[in-house]
């Protein structure tokens, strides 16, 4: 029954146009590369799907049961629309499918409007069927709301991106080596950032070109350490007691040593060691990001004529990081004040999810129940659940 649900949607997504992405994203992985390494992670519902299919029969573990559980749901809605609307979905699939989309965005507005009748509304796919701005309406006898499905990137709330970082780490990473063979030993390199680091479209910027232009001149000099308004550097032996052999040891230990928000990279060749730590002058502000998107979207997406819902879905975080947004109630905090805000007025509920959610993994991991869910107490009576 699940791979003919795989199957299915496959064939919506057309093999032709299927099998090249998953050669792409297979090459990239393959590669070994950082960049490469966020990607099997930002991609897994593809190479999740890819592999499945390729192994069937295998037994498969929670994660690969939601995916396959949501592929069904995708194949469900698809035979359940009217002829335009089916055509408008089957574009979206096909723009998940190239470069700089992901599939996490489509199944996670499947997942909401699941979310939603299962607690006994009415659920109808407003953006697809009539092209609303608005993706969802639902309904409880004659009361309606509007529900807005998006993603927000947690890298919008880091002056230093993570996606900009590992293509940095990539490009510094051959002359790190060639630095480390001619000075062997264990060094830390330290970089603040004050003027952040991005990407534009997961390619390099400006910037990001003459920020390794600088790393290479220190090496080069025998320097240890070198300065300007756009990048801090400071190259010193690695002191940290006891430290692990293999790198994702090391990496564990630099973490609780730096903390959450430092970006990190381990460069080995022959008996040497370099670590790379890096960081922006401020702390992230995911959870403001957050918030700004709700902004946005209530004025950008829902009608005013009723009680609107902002379901989002946090990319490019990990656990650790949902964990912390949780724990230290910054989430909430942001989305408290915005629902006690004017602007907020027609807005009744809003909700935050991520991989974990999606993937059906367990508390602590996950939030509980499935997202982190906030109401305005204008309308807690009719919007909870």
């Amino acid at each position: 029954m699940g791979e003919k649900r795989l199957q299915d949607f496959v064939a919506l997504a057309g093999k032709g146009a299927w099998s090249a992405r998953v050669a792409a994203l297979e090459a990239l992985v393959a590669g070994g590369t950082r960049r490469g390494k966020a990607a099997l992670r930002r991609h897994a519902i593809e190479l999740g799907i890819a592999r499945m299919l390729r192994e069937p029969g295998r037994a498969l573990n929670p994660a690969e049961r939601e995916i396959c559980r949501l592929t069904g749901l995708f194949v469900a809605a698809d035979r359940a629309m009217s002829r335009p609307a089916r055509a408008r979905l089957r574009a979206r699939l096909a723009e998940a499918l190239t470069d700089g989309h992901t599939l996490a965005a489509l199944f996670h507005q499947l997942r909401v409007a699941e979310r939603y009748r299962e607690h006994g509304f009415a659920v109808e796919f407003s953006g697809f069927e009539e092209e609303a701005a608005f993706d969802l309406a639902i309904a409880w006898g004659d009361k309606r709301a509007e529900i807005v499905c998006d993603v927000v990137s947690a890298d919008d709330g880091r002056d230093v991106q993570r996606e900009a970082w590992q293509l940095l780490a990539d490009r510094i990473d051959p002359d790190l080596q060639t630095w480390l063979a001619a000075h062997p030993g264990r060094y830390l390199l330290k970089m603040t950032l004050p003027q952040g680091l991005r990407a534009e479209n997961g390619q390099e910027t400006e910037t990001l070109a003459e920020l390794h232009t600088r790393i290479r001149a220190m090496l080069q000099s025998q320097s240890r350490a070198a300065h300007d308004a756009a990048a801090v550097l400071r190259l010193d032996p690695l002191m940290l007691a006891g430290a692990q052999a293999s790198e994702h040891g090391l990496l564990a230990q630099l973490r609780r040593e730096f903390g959450p928000e430092a970006h990190l990279s381990v460069t080995v060749a022959g008996g040497g060691v370099l670590v790379v730590a890096a960081r922006a002058a401020r702390e992230d502000d995911v959870a403001a990001a957050v918030r700004r998107r709700f902004s946005e979207l209530t004025r950008s997406r829902l009608s005013g004529g009723g009680p609107g819902i902002l379901a989002v879905f946090l990319e490019d975080t990990d656990i650790a990081e949902w964990r912390a947004l949780r724990d230290q109630l910054s989430l909430e905090r942001e989305a408290r004040g915005f629902l006690i805000s004017p602007e907020a007025r027609n807005v009744g509920a809003v909700s935050c999810a991520t991989r974990a959610e999606l993937f059906g993994l367990a508390p602590p991991h996950a939030a509980e129940g499935g997202e982190l869910r906030f109401t305005n107490p204008a309308y807690a009576k009719a919007l909870s659940y």
